[in-house]
């Protein structure tokens, strides 16, 4: 038991209020999506990314059920580590999967940070140097580190005034843009080479990318106000907000840019579109709520993120070093999630980190769902066929996805798969180093008393 308080005590229970838990999901959620993903979308599926948006919402409110359903039974401040854990055990699953979703959130800040880099540097012309656009990003990850020592009232605090700001002006950039469109009919035009249907599942995968930030609110499970009733509440709420937001911008920027524009300006496509509808001060606009929506992602998802890696370190599911540093488990593992960040901010461009993103998050949520419908149907009262519909189109996305790749950007692929196999090897040799520790452990402590 005392290993359950000394858990307990060190996140603020009742912290979070409904409105701050959605902020902080659709913080995350506006933040990359639909800033960046837009025109990666239309690259891939020409003119049907709205609908995109569409198909990625429906895959994403599938998923929501198992995480609704588990966060309602066991809220916790570790989400994902925690219900892959209930159905898992400690075993290589759980913490393959988790640190797979760990991967996936910290792509997903890095992919932030290069969106903030791109917007950044339309005001200046653009980049022609291509350093600049890693260099504002790393330099971003820094700053949200640093508030994020400050705790959680400050996280919470900065995350929603971010929040309103930045919602309130997509919505303005959304419709303001279809407003003064001179066509809101969409061209439709030929897909990718990979064919209409995988194309559009490839697009749907990445737009599953600018939903999947409802997975930041379980992860504050146990902080949220009456979790039981709020987590649930949050999750429907942010997804519905994203929905609108994201087919208004995406039927704004394809009535204002041609497919070609789109494609072209696919970093900042926002900050193009505005361009022709409204002019320089638009783009000005656009681009300070771009850098504002970014760098509140990037805040919350920090947050969310060393929160999980300090829970899969107290499983004693991760090896842990200290380095040397002073402070809690979780200190250091923000410390661990920042310089990730950064290095994959250096080095991957945008469409390499979204990705890699895509292939990490849906492998873990097949994992969610199965470990609901194999060990946890009846102690979570969830329905068999909600689960077996999300692993269906997880799938679909997922292979859609990758056939694309497969056809533009193998390399990407390869990665992936190395990574995850680094990532199994590695996770097995410690579990069995540990298993054996503890059972040695064990043995010792039965010669004592005998």
């Amino acid at each position: 038991m005392s290993r359950e308080q000394d858990r307990a005590t060190r996140y603020q229970e009742g912290s979070l209020t409904l409105p701050g838990t959605v902020m902080l999901g659709t913080g995350v959620m506006i933040g990359a999506g639909i800033f960046a993903l837009t025109g990666q979308m239309a690259q891939m599926t020409g003119a049907l990314f709205p609908l995109a948006f569409l198909a990625a919402a429906l895959i994403a409110s599938f998923s929501a059920y198992s995480y609704i359903k588990i966060s309602n039974t066991w809220p916790s401040a570790g989400g994902i580590g925690m219900y892959l854990h209930k159905a898992y055990g400690n075993r290589l699953p759980t913490a393959f999967n988790a640190l797979l979703m760990y991967f996936s959130m910290v792509i997903a800040q890095s992919f932030l940070a290069r969106t903030f880099g791109s917007y950044t540097m339309q005001l200046f012309g653009g980049d022609e140097s291509g350093r600049m656009v890693p260099a504002l990003g790393v330099a971003l990850i820094i700053a949200a580190f640093l508030i994020n020592l400050l705790g959680n009232r400050m996280v919470q605090g900065v995350a929603s005034v971010i929040g309103v700001l930045k919602i309130g002006g997509i919505l303005i950039f959304g419709l303001v843009g279809v407003w003064v469109a001179d066509r809101v009919s969409v061209e439709v035009s030929s897909p990718g080479e990979a064919g209409t249907m995988g194309s559009f599942l490839g697009a749907t995968a990445l737009g599953i990318l600018a939903f999947k930030g409802f997975t930041t609110i379980t992860n504050s499970g146990s902080e949220v106000k009456d979790p039981k009733r709020n987590v649930g509440r949050a999750i429907v709420i942010s997804i519905a907000v994203c929905v609108v937001i994201y087919t208004l911008v995406g039927f704004a920027v394809a009535s204002n840019l041609s497919l070609a524009e789109i494609i072209q300006t696919q970093d900042y496509s926002l900050a193009a579109a505005a361009r022709p509808a409204l002019g320089e001060y638009a783009v000005w606009f656009t681009i300070a709520l771009a850098m504002m929506a970014t760098a509140g992602g990037i805040l919350a998802s920090i947050f969310a993120v060393s929160r999980m890696l300090a829970m899969l370190t107290e499983m004693k599911l991760v090896p842990h070093r200290h380095f040397g540093m002073p402070g809690s488990i979780q200190k250091h593992t923000l410390v661990y999630t920042v310089v990730l960040g950064i290095i994959l901010t250096a080095f991957f461009d945008l469409s390499r980190i979204a990705a890699l993103g895509i292939v990490f998050y849906l492998i873990m949520d097949i994992a969610i769902h199965w470990g609901v419908l194999r060990y946890l149907r009846k102690d979570i009262k969830a329905n068999v066929w909600v689960p077996t519909v999300a692993i269906l189109l997880d799938l679909l996305a997922l292979g859609g996805f990758v056939w694309v790749k497969l056809n533009t950007d193998p390399f990407v692929i390869g990665v992936a798969v190395v990574t995850m196999i680094v990532i199994a090897v590695a996770e097995q040799i410690f579990l069995t180093k540990s298993g054996e520790a503890a059972g040695s452990d064990h043995e010792e402590s039965h010669k004592h008393h005998h």
